[in-house]
């Protein structure tokens, strides 16, 4: 046994166990403290930037969310128009003297929208981002997936079934949206064509068919292409090239915003105000730093019995 103190006396099993619970906890509060924090700093001190003028890279955007001209979502367990969601599904289960909640099922979309503002639009990707919707439901039922208005209520239903919770974020259409992620555009003129290698893609396609090839480049008929019959081929494909290189600068010019391609960089979307949810996040740092300051001391206690 193990003399905490002289507070407890602990079997080394027990001891090791709760002296490393508690330190795993100090080590969260910790981490969820500094990453709080840290995208705290990331949103008081990144500026704004119109979509129409925005640089390459991280940026933070404001503006309206929208579908881009696709028919709404429809969340899934409550059935809710709009354009992103996240749900998760709970069951209560009794274990002896615990009775806990456990996530059985849980998901969310991952379909681009536009955010736009008075200069221009923006693809969103929500893949991967850290969202802070406004709108959040949750309500309990009978049944592991809830059927719109044929969930099952009250005291009865409660007793003889399986008792369920339902949490369903979502945004909705026309709200505000705030997006710090990594920016980038496409068409427009703006993309470097490398025409070698669509020329070397273009031989690689006709090569596929031999037969054709032939027919088109062969002069003499021999059934081979001869080094004056290549470099033909070779001239071909460098003006096919040339006319898929002014094609694509044609394109119309396409932003987006996503994950940044470094770890590190923050992806956040809200459809909070950009104070309210910088207050959020410093919130959430507080309440890490106040779990850290009760954890980290008792780590120590234990660690030094």
């Amino acid at each position: 046994m193990i003399d905490v103190h002289g507070v407890l006396l602990l079997s080394p099993a027990n001891y090791y166990l709760l002296s490393s619970i508690i330190t795993a906890v100090a080590l969260a509060c910790l981490y969820f403290m500094l990453t709080r924090l840290r995208r705290a700093r990331w949103l008081e001190d990144t500026p704004t930037s119109k979509v129409r003028s925005a640089a390459q890279g991280l940026v933070e955007l404001q503006g309206t969310l929208d579908a881009g001209g696709h028919t709404q979502l429809i969340s899934p367990l409550g059935e809710i128009d709009c354009l992103w969601y996240r749900f998760r599904v709970e069951e209560y289960r009794r274990s002896g003297k615990n009775n806990n909640w456990h996530t059985v099922e849980q998901g969310s979309s991952d379909r681009p929208f536009l955010l736009r503002d008075d200069t221009g639009s923006c693809w969103v990707m929500p893949s991967g981002a850290e969202v802070h919707p406004r709108h959040c439901r949750r309500w309990e039922g009978s049944q592991r997936w809830p059927a719109g208005s044929s969930v099952k209520k009250g005291l009865l239903a409660t007793l003889i079934r399986k008792r369920y919770r339902y949490t369903e974020e979502w945004f909705a259409e026309g709200e505000l949206l705030y997006a710090l992620g990594w920016f980038e555009s496409r068409g427009g003129g703006r993309d470097e064509f490398d025409r070698q290698a669509a020329a070397r893609q273009v031989i690689s396609g006709w090569k596929a068919d031999y037969d054709d090839l032939l027919t088109r480049f062969d002069r003499n008929g021999d059934g081979e292409l001869d080094m004056q019959e290549w470099e033909r081929v070779r001239q071909a494909a460098d003006g096919e090239a040339g006319r898929l290189a002014r094609v694509d600068g044609q394109r119309p010019l396409v932003h987006a915003l996503g994950k940044p391609p470094r770890r590190g960089l923050p992806f956040i979307l809200s459809d909070h105000h950009e104070e309210d949810l910088a207050k959020r996040l410093r919130r959430g740092a507080f309440l890490g730093l106040v779990g850290l300051v009760i954890s980290a001391p008792l780590a120590c206690w234990f660690w030094v019995g």
